[in-house]
C-alpha cells in the first residue's frame, strides 16, 4: 500500500476513536480505554496532537449525572471517566508547560473538578423539607379557631439548677438529667477518638442550643460567685469528702503531764555521746584492664572509620555567598567539613612527629617492621575517600598532599643525622594520581589543577602524564597539561620540555600539538628532533 492510503486509513481509524469522545459516550470502559490509547497519540505524533487534544478538551464526561436518581453505578462510571480525562490533560502539561492549548487545558482541568464536587454534592443532599404547617394548622385556620399551638420548651428549662452546698467543677458543667451520661468516665476513651468525635459534633450543634448552654454555665458561675465560700466547703470540693463534725471537740481539753513521767522517758532515750562517728573515705575507680594488641587495632580502625563516615555526612552544599578567610583563617574553628579535613590530615601527617626520634632505623629495617599504623590507616582512608569522589574532594586530596609536603621538609631538618626518614608525599602523591588518571577524559581540567596545585612535581608524574598519550583521545590533555607546567610552573619547565620530547618522539598523534609549543622554548634542539624522527 503507498504510503498516502495508510495515511488516509490512519486517520479514518483515528476519526473513528475521537467518535467515541464526539458523542459524549457514557460507557465508562470505552472512555477510559479510548483516554489511554490517545495518550501515546499525542506523544509520538504531533501532527494529529491539537487535534485529539480539542477533542478531549470538547468531551463532557458528566452526561450520566442528568439522569434523576443518580445510581451509586453511575457515580463510579462518572468519577472513573472524569478522573482518567484530567490524568490525560495533566500529563500533557507535565511533559510540555509551554503548549499553545495550556491555558484552555488548565481551565478545563479545574472545570472538571470543580464539576466533580458539584455533582456529588448535589446527588447527595436531601430532599427539602415540605412548606406544610407542623400543627396541621394552616394560619388562617389558626386565626378562626384560634387554636393553642403548643410551644416547644426552650432550652435553658431543661437545664437543671445546681445542687446546694459546694459544687465541683464537674457538676458545673454538667446540664444533663440522665445519670448514666453524669457518671460516664469520658478518661476512658483515648484522646484521638474524642479529637475525631468533638470537631464534627461542633459542626453539627444547634447555634440556639450552644448560646443557651454557654448561657446557663456562665449564669450557674455567676451565682457560684456570689456564695460566701467557707474553708469546710473549700475542702469538701477538694477531697470530695465532708469535714465531719464532734460536738466534743470544744469540751475536749487534755490532762497535764507531770514532770516526772516526762523525766522518765527521756531516762530511756539512747545518750547521744555514744554514737559512733562516721567518715566516708576517698572512693577511686578501679584502673581499665590494659588493652591487647589486637584490641588497641580494632579499635583505631573503628575510630577512623566513624571519622570518615560524619565526613561523608558532611559533604558541603552549594556555595554560599560568604567571604572566605583565606590564610587569614585559624584552622579547625567551625565544626564544619573543612575543620574535619584538616583534623584528620594533620593527625596523620603530625601527630607522631618527635615520637620516634631515638627509633629511626634504616630502611631495611623500617620496612621489615610489621604491625598496625594509625597514620597509615588514616592515610588509606584519606586516598580512599578522596578518589570514592576525586571531581568533588579534589581539594582535599591537595590539602592533605600540601600537609604530607611540609611534614616531610620538618622531619628531615629535625632528623639529620637520621640513616633513613620515611617520606610520605610522594607516595601518596603518585597513588591519588594513578587513582584519578584512569576516569579523565579529553576534555577534563583536573588534571591541570592537581598538577597546578601540589607543591611538588617530579620525574614520575610526568611520565603518568605522558602515557595518557597512549589514548587517541586523551593526546590533548596530556600536551595541554605540560604546556601548563612550562608557562605557570618554571621549577618543572624543563622536565615538562623534556616530557614534550618524549611525547613528539614516540606518539605520532601529539606532534602537530607539540609543534606549536617546543619552537618557543627550545628551537634549536626542536629542529634536531624532527630530523631524528624523519630519518
Amino acid at each position: 500500500m503507498s504510503p498516502s492510503t495508510l495515511e488516509a486509513e490512519a486517520l479514518g481509524l483515528l476519526d473513528r476513536l475521537l467518535g467515541v469522545l464526539q458523542d459524549n459516550s457514557t460507557d465508562a470502559l470505552l472512555v477510559t480505554a479510548t483516554l489511554n490509547s490517545l495518550g501515546s497519540l499525542v506523544k509520538n505524533r504531533p501532527s494529529v496532537a491539537n487535534k485529539i487534544i480539542s477533542t478531549v478538551l470538547n468531551y463532557n464526561p458528566f452526561k450520566l449525572a442528568t439522569t434523576t436518581p443518580v445510581s451509586p453505578t453511575h457515580k463510579v462510571m462518572i468519577r472513573s471517566m472524569t478522573r482518567t480525562t484530567t490524568a490525560f490533560l495533566l500529563n500533557i502539561i507535565k511533559k510540555n508547560p509551554n503548549h499553545p492549548l495550556a491555558g484552555r487545558i488548565q481551565q478545563c482541568i479545574e472545570r472538571l473538578r470543580h464539576t466533580l464536587v458539584d455533582v456529588f454534592d448535589e446527588s447527595s443532599r436531601k430532599r427539602a423539607a415540605p412548606a406544610e404547617p407542623v400543627d396541621g394548622l394552616s394560619e388562617a385556620k389558626r386565626q378562626r379557631l384560634d387554636a393553642q399551638v403548643p410551644q416547644p420548651s426552650s432550652p435553658a428549662s431543661q437545664i437543671p439548677p445546681l445542687p446546694q452546698g459546694p459544687v465541683s467543677l464537674a457538676q458545673l458543667f454538667t446540664l444533663t438529667h440522665d445519670q448514666g451520661l453524669r457518671s460516664f468516665d469520658v478518661n476512658v476513651i483515648p484522646s484521638n477518638v474524642v479529637l475525631s468525635i468533638v470537631a464534627p459534633l461542633l459542626k453539627s450543634i444547634d447555634k440556639v442550643k450552644m448560646d443557651a448552654a454557654i448561657n446557663a454555665v456562665q449564669a450557674r458561675y455567676l451565682s457560684l460567685a456570689a456564695r460566701p465560700v467557707t474553708a469546710s466547703s473549700a475542702a469538701q470540693v477538694v477531697t470530695g469528702v465532708a469535714p465531719v463534725q464532734n460536738e466534743e471537740d470544744e469540751e475536749y481539753e487534755p490532762g497535764i503531764e507531770s514532770t516526772d513521767q516526762i523525766l522518765n522517758d527521756l531516762d530511756q532515750a539512747p545518750p547521744d555521746t555514744d554514737r559512733a562517728p562516721v567518715s566516708l573515705g576517698p572512693f577511686n575507680l578501679p584502673p581499665p584492664p590494659p588493652l591487647t594488641t589486637e584490641q588497641t587495632v580494632e579499635y583505631s580502625k573503628g575510630a577512623v572509620n566513624r571519622v570518615f563516615s560524619t565526613l561523608t555526612a558532611m559533604e558541603q552544599p552549594a556555595s554560599s555567598k560568604t567571604q572566605k578567610p583565606g590564610f587569614n583563617r585559624l584552622a579547625a574553628t567551625n565544626h564544619d567539613r573543612d575543620a574535619w579535613i584538616t583534623l584528620v590530615t594533620r593527625l596523620a601527617t603530625r601527630a607522631p612527629a618527635g615520637l620516634d626520634e631515638n627509633k629511626l632505623k634504616s630502611e631495611s629495617a623500617s620496612l621489615s617492621r610489621g604491625g598496625f599504623s594509625l597514620n597509615d590507616a588514616i592515610r588509606e582512608s584519606l586516598y580512599l575517600y578522596v578518589v570514592d569522589d576525586f571531581r568533588k574532594r579534589i581539594d582535599v586530596g591537595i590539602s592533605w598532599l600540601n600537609e604530607e609536603w611540609y611534614n616531610d621538609r620538618i622531619q628531615k631538618q629535625q632528623n639529620e643525622e637520621a640513616e633513613y626518614i620515611p617520606e610520605h608525599y610522594e607516595k601518596w602523591m603518585l597513588k591519588i594520581l594513578d587513582g584519578i588518571v584512569p576516569f579523565l577524559d579529553a576534555k577534563d581540567k583536573l588534571l591541570i589543577r592537581f598538577l597546578s596545585e601540589i607543591p611538588s612535581i617530579n620525574q614520575d608524574v610526568l611520565k603518568r602524564v605522558v602515557r595518557l598519550a597512549k589514548d587517541p583521545e586523551r593526546v590533548q590533555l596530556a600536551v595541554q597539561a605540560l604546556h601548563y607546567l612550562i608557562l605557570l610552573r618554571p621549577p618543572a619547565r624543563e622536565m615538562a620540555l623534556d616530557a614534550l620530547e618524549d611525547l613528539y618522539k614516540n606518539y605520532d598523534e601529539s606532534r602537530p600539538l607539540v609543534t606549536k609549543i617546543m619552537p618557543k622554548f627550545r628551537p634549536e634542539a626542536f629542529q634536531k628532533l624532527q630530523e631524528a624522527v624523519a630519518s
